[in-house]
């Protein structure tokens, strides 16, 4: 499929109810209930709070495709492209209906919905299910092997969303996506299946560089055998890593939602129309590494109390929930001098005194949506222009 083709696709079946970064089962019931011969929506189990863990299946073909979305609650932007796709299955006069030819589906929209809803990585045990794969200590952990037992995947995708930190190499471009075939052992072998999820992730990368170059990289491959994707890897199953990351003033990540979206697309048309044995895996390789090189927000050379020269002060936005809204409130990491790192907004202070919003010494830690420079009130609050609509 062509980009054009994947794009128009996208605006015609984007789920206009799902938006901003809160999405739990009251978002997406009313979308599950939606009935059709083409997919059936089972319970597969329970919570720690009792809450359904939701399973879709969709397709009839040979090849067998297993997703899990919200592992981590707070990491929503791949649930809704799922149901972008979810809507575009829906039509009956869809452009891909071949996928559900060729290709049988399993999705996990919501595998830890307790997380969801207090919007947090871990689950309600405050266990990260990502380290539970061998332990299996959680029941969302264990729902989510029965179902990898059951349905015998050929391929896995893990869909995650990851944070503003990451630059696609040493670069100053933020890694808008990354993805990553993870290792199934300590030494990290190009095994035959992770060479499948390496020619599959090559795919991907060459439709999204053409619309935003250099700004796709490989998550970090360390081994750890409690990560899901490097147990099932472990079980020779290609298994691939999709991370949402940070675009340009996308901070609700819509546009992120559609790069993923177009991702899902064109790897699962790769899927129904190609015999993937790994022969094509090189160009994997050259996708650069992601690395933490950027801050939501620097103020560069600013006076700071107890400090001898100027200094610059790093914040990162924290993530607050209330009132089923996600709120971006500023906080001090640490003051350093980040010559060698970027932001996704920058203030230069010239020498100017930084405090706190009530003229105190400012600390690393401090959080306020406010500071005082030379005792004249500066926002650090995200502005409409952080926000793609």
């Amino acid at each position: 499929m062509q980009v054009e083709d994947i794009k128009r696709l996208f605006l015609k079946h984007k789920e206009s109810s799902l938006s901003h970064r809160y999405i739990t089962h009251k978002h997406i019931e009313p979308l599950l209930e939606k009935k059709s011969d083409i997919f059936h929506v089972e319970t597969i189990g329970k919570s720690v709070l009792n809450n359904p863990i939701y399973g879709l299946k969709i397709g009839n073909g040979k090849k067998r495709i297993l997703m899990w979305s919200q592992m981590h609650g707070n990491e929503s932007t791949t649930t809704k492209a799922l149901f972008d796709l979810f809507n575009t299955f829906l039509d009956t006069h869809s452009e891909l209906n071949y996928i559900l030819e060729a290709c049988t589906l399993y999705i996990i929209p919501i595998l830890n919905p307790d997380g969801a809803l207090a919007y947090t990585r871990i689950n309600a045990n405050g266990v990260d299910l990502n380290r539970d794969a061998q332990n299996l200590t959680q029941p969302e952990s264990t729902v989510l092997r029965n179902i990898f037992e059951i349905f015998k995947p050929h391929f896995c995708y893990n869909l995650h969303g990851q944070r503003t930190i990451f630059s696609a190499g040493t670069t100053n471009n933020s890694a808008t996506v990354s993805f990553l075939a993870p290792a199934q052992d300590a030494d990290c072998r190009v095994t035959s299946n992770r060479k499948q999820a390496m020619e599959i992730i090559t795919v991907m990368n060459d439709m999204l560089q053409k619309q935003i170059p250099n700004q796709i990289g490989i998550y970090d491959d360390a081994f750890n055998l409690n990560c899901v994707g490097d147990t099932f890897q472990s079980h020779n199953i290609p298994t691939i890593l999709f991370e949402a990351g940070h675009f340009k003033n996308d901070y609700h990540r819509v546009q992120v939602r559609e790069f993923v979206f177009q991702s899902l697309v064109i790897s699962l048309d790769y899927i129904s129309n190609n015999d993937v044995k790994g022969d094509h895996f090189s160009a994997y390789f050259d996708i650069p590494k992601n690395e933490k090189l950027f801050f939501d927000l620097i103020i560069r050379n600013a006076k700071v109390v107890g400090q001898d020269k100027l200094i610059d002060i790093t914040f990162q936005y924290e993530e607050i929930l209330k009132d089923e809204t996600i709120n971006f409130i500023p906080k001090v990491e640490k003051f350093s001098n980040t010559d060698q790192f970027f932001a996704h907004q920058e203030f230069n202070a010239n020498g100017s005194t930084i405090s706190t919003h009530n003229n105190e010494p400012i600390f690393e830690g401090y959080s306020n949506v406010f500071v005082l420079m030379n005792n004249e009130e500066l926002s650090l609050s995200l502005t409409k222009s952080s926000f793609l609509i």
